[in-house]
């Protein structure tokens, strides 16, 4: 049963609110353009899923104080800024609902926004000394650009094969989880090796996530996200690779070509999107989703039960079996 997100909160609950204050103080400007911008996005802001991370791993591993709001802050002012930035890349012009940065302020605007952002984040980690904190963070923003430009390559040539689609989604997404995650610890521990075990648990939940968002593009729920996106943006994911390696010579020059020059004709990415229907790719994705999640339980339950334990581990589940 997928627990809602105010239960799994409860451990970190006031946590979260002092954070609120210390993200909201972080991202403040001088300038009048740039304070609205930001005061803009923070009204905006998600799930907070990613804070979430890093308090509960904290607590898990100690008592949070006030490295740890560094540590949330760090990861959120970061992932924000790549957020920024990507809509750019993107030409995307709504984030979650409302308009991107760049929808309303234009390109330029947008990027420098990201960089102000980027450079805050550095600079609170500075500020406070907290040099372990902004070396994994750091490298987690280095991997996501990598990522990024990555499967930039591989949309050119459409040759994914399973190990570099897992490399792909490992930098691009997996990597900013582990950091939160290993943030958390760092901020309450010098363990490395507790440190680095709450990285490879953030990174296997951050595989799981992306499984679960490539499995949403082939319709398996109403989650708002437009069917077939990643099809159209040439994007090979786990479902449509999985397909292609069992299908014949002729079949799979079929599909790859129509990737290749009619990714933008519905009726056509139609057919893909049936033809890994029923190639079983979906069952097979799911499964290799569920063996992370796997994964991530045993690294997990190497920690004694506690509440925030058992809170982790609803959030695990949470960002798995959602809906959108």
């Amino acid at each position: 049963m997928v627990k809602s997100l105010n239960t799994i909160k409860a451990p970190i609950e006031e946590e979260l609110k002092g954070f609120e204050q210390h993200f909201r103080d972080a991202m403040k400007s001088q300038v009048p353009l740039l304070d609205r911008i930001t005061f803009y996005i923070v009204k905006r802001k998600g799930k907070q899923v990613r804070p979430m991370f890093v308090f509960l791993s904290a607590k898990l591993c100690g008592e949070s104080g006030e490295s740890t709001y560094s540590a949330a802050s760090l990861v959120e002012l970061l992932h924000t800024a790549t957020l920024v930035h990507d809509d750019i890349v993107d030409d995307s012009y709504e984030r979650r609902g409302f308009f991107s940065v760049n929808a309303l302020w234009k390109n330029k605007i947008a990027v420098l926004v990201g960089d102000y952002l980027f450079s805050q984040g550095m600079l609170l980690a500075l500020k406070n000394k907290e040099f372990l904190l902004l070396e994994i963070v750091s490298d987690a923003v280095k991997a996501m650009s990598e990522g990024e430009l990555l499967q930039i390559e591989k949309a050119r040539r459409l040759d994914i094969t399973e190990a570099v689609y897992y490399e792909i989604i490992r930098q691009k997404t997996a990597s900013l989880i582990a950091s939160a995650c290993a943030a958390g610890a760092a901020s309450v521990t010098k363990d490395e090796a507790i440190i680095e075990r709450m990285r490879q648990f953030g990174e296997n939940i951050g595989l799981a996530f992306q499984i679960r968002d490539d499995l949403f593009d082939f319709g398996t729920d109403d989650v708002g996200k437009p069917l077939g996106i990643d099809i159209k943006e040439k994007k090979m994911t786990l479902p449509l690779i999985y397909a292609l390696q069992r299908a014949g010579k002729s079949e799979r020059r079929r599909i790859i070509n129509i990737i290749r020059r009619h990714s933008e004709n519905n009726k056509k990415v139609q057919e893909v999107i049936q033809f890994v229907h029923q190639s079983g790719g979906l069952d097979y994705t799911r499964q290799a989703m569920y063996d992370y999640r796997d994964k991530a339980f045993e690294l997990l339950h190497t920690f004694p039960p506690s509440e925030v334990r058992q809170s982790l581990e609803d959030l695990v589940i949470f960002v798995t079996d959602r809906k959108r």
